[in-house]
């Protein structure tokens, strides 16, 4: 039971530093925005790229003929 406590005793120092590693939401990120924002960006550029059309819709349609005024 003591060995118990005192392996758990000896985590929670540990628990709390690897806590601290992580930056808050706002703080300074890359490209001058919040890691929040930055975060955000990441999360919105990832949902574009999964809604991103084939590339056939991307080709150019063939020109109607335009008839001359």
């Amino acid at each position: 039971m003591k060995k118990a406590r005192l392996i758990f005793l000896s985590l929670i120092p540990a628990m709390l530093a690897l806590g601290g590693c992580s930056k808050p939401d706002t703080a300074p990120g890359p490209g001058g925005v919040t890691m929040g924002e930055a975060r955000a960006l990441d999360e919105a550029a990832a949902m574009l790229d999964e809604r991103r059309p084939p590339a056939a819709a991307l080709q150019p349609s063939a020109p109607k003929d335009a008839k001359a005024p």
